[in-house]
């Protein structure tokens, strides 16, 4: 084998030498938002559980999500909801072949991080 100098080789591909895209950063986003559903999953199922074992439990739990930090995780998590749900509308159509020019992600992707808002907005003033 030949005698490769690997020490003086640059690596590739270095957060320093890209700029973060609009589009990159919301998929990434998309990708963190699972993962808070994940979480928020396990605390629907710690209040479902609760609710069938005992009242005080019930109570305990339910008292949590009713308070201010309840509300703020609550609203938190519906915001994750909808920017996930709608990142992966965005990702069914760059599969089904559309809108993959790069000034129409951007606008996706700002209109992602906009709708999200707007669902969230009417679901707290709904709910």
């Amino acid at each position: 084998m030949a005698d490769v100098n690997r020490g003086n080789r640059p690596l590739s591909p270095h957060l320093s030498i890209y700029r973060p895209q609009l589009t990159s950063v919301s998929s990434i986003m998309v990708r963190i938002t699972g993962i808070g559903m994940l979480v928020m999953s396990v605390l629907v199922v710690l209040w479902l559980l609760a609710a069938a074992s005992s009242e005080s439990a019930f109570a305990m739990i339910d008292g949590l999500m009713r308070s201010l930090i309840g509300d703020i995780v609550m609203t938190l998590a519906a915001w994750g909801f909808f920017y996930h749900m709608l990142g992966r509308l965005r990702h069914l159509i760059w599969d089904l072949g559309y809108a993959i020019e790069i000034p129409i992600a951007e606008k996706m992707a700002i209109g992602m991080f906009a709708g999200a808002t707007i669902l969230t907005i009417i679901t707290v003033i709904v709910v």
